[in-house]
């Protein structure tokens, strides 16, 4: 799935994670430093070189230097200094961009890759933005999701076609989202629910432009929905709404955008399967969409079509979403999170579904998150 990023709340990269079926494209940090991760582990996703959940907090083997961090469903990508990608877990379909389709139980690097400025995660694929400003995808493509203009799964990086100028990606299960220098945005790929944004539900095997946006900031990508977060900080959605998740008061999917209740002072926006979140400039977190599992941190399990406040949460600095759960990375370094925690994904040491936000003990200095189904990553 995919992320997007803007820098706030003192300078700390605030980061908007995609759907851990999709993805996101993360945030550069502030420095180089080492990823550490929890939860499900069945793919190699935690990039330990064993197969074991952990319940709490541990490092990944043989990384220590990444600066951008981007979960798929069941791997995840790493940007290094240098502008190269290293990638690790799930690879059946090629989406650890190796030529192979072997999991990754560590990390290794990304065939043919460099200049590498953002990553993001697709549910199967990779996503990255080259300082070109071009943009390569590897892994599933049965839906148009790598937007080469094919259906043909790919196990190394090639060419999203007719896209130049691209500044912010971002990847939805089985969609992508671009957003170039000119304002625009572009989406390929599955559009059973509206969410390409292009008015119709055709899936595309090359990009077209989302209709009816300007003046964009940050993207993310859900399962089948996508968000965008415009200058005025307001919030807009579109694509399947079976949850609420496009937050218009409504259960109706959308094919175009429209604006998520009345929230302002947005500063970051993530997308999981079913729900949605918002970083407000104050700190606070917004959710809505499903919630069956906890997952909107609102201290219940009631769905919501409209933005709820995240309890017992402030000083925010990023955000991210896995399939089913949250997470928070506060200013002082320290992370929460809530939601499904079946695998330990809520890194607690329990496997206790938390309906509020919990401390992940044993972590300090945390920038940024991703996620995916069941895991979580924060650098």
């Amino acid at each position: 799935m995919r992320i997007s990023w803007r820098t706030a709340l003192g300078g700390v990269a605030t980061v908007a994670l995609a759907s851990a079926l999709a993805g996101a494209a993360p945030a550069v940090a502030a420095g180089p430093a080492a990823p550490r991760t929890w939860g499900s582990n069945s793919f190699g996703e935690l990039g330990d070189g064993t197969t074991g959940n952990h319940f709490t907090v541990a490092p990944i083997v043989g990384l220590s230097d990444a600066v951008s961090i981007a979960g798929g469903r069941e791997h995840t990508l790493a940007l290094r200094p240098d502008g190269t990608v290293w990638s690790w877990g799930s690879n059946q379909y090629g989406q650890a961009c190796n030529g192979s389709a072997t999991n990754r139980l560590t990390p290794g690097p990304v065939a043919g890759l460099s200049g590498v400025i953002q990553i993001a995660g697709q549910h199967y694929g990779s996503l990255a933005l080259l300082s070109d400003g071009t943009i390569r995808a590897c892994g599933q493509n049965n839906q148009g999701q790598l937007g080469d203009g094919t259906k043909v799964k790919r196990t190394t990086p090639v060419a999203v076609k007719n896209l130049t100028g691209v500044v912010e990606i971002a990847g939805g299960r089985g969609h992508g989202l671009a957003r170039k220098s000119d304002g625009t945005i572009w989406a390929w790929g599955y559009n059973a629910f509206g969410e390409l944004g292009d008015g119709t539900l055709t899936m595309r095997l090359t990009p077209v432009r989302v209709l009816g946006l300007s003046s964009v900031v940050m993207l993310a990508g859900g399962r089948d929905h996508s968000l965008a977060l415009k200058s005025d900080g307001t919030v807009w959605g579109w694509g399947d709404n079976t949850y609420g998740q496009v937050g218009d008061g409504t259960l109706t999917n959308r094919t175009t955008p429209v604006r998520v209740g009345t929230l302002t002072n947005i500063v970051a926006i993530a997308a999981g399967a079913h729900h949605s979140y918002a970083l407000a400039s104050d700190g606070t977190v917004w959710a809505w969409g499903g919630n069956g599992l906890g997952q909107l941190g609102d201290g219940t399990k009631t769905r919501r079509t409209l933005p709820v406040k995240v309890k017992n949460l402030s000083g925010v600095a990023s955000i991210a979403a896995g399939r089913d759960h949250g997470i928070a990375v506060l200013t002082d370094g320290t992370v929460r999170t809530w939601g499904n925690n079946a695998y330990g994904q809520l890194g607690d040491g329990t496997t206790t579904l938390r309906t509020l936000p919990v401390s992940v003990p044993g972590v300090s200095g945390a920038m940024i998150a991703t996620a995916g189904r069941s895991y979580t990553a924060i650098l």
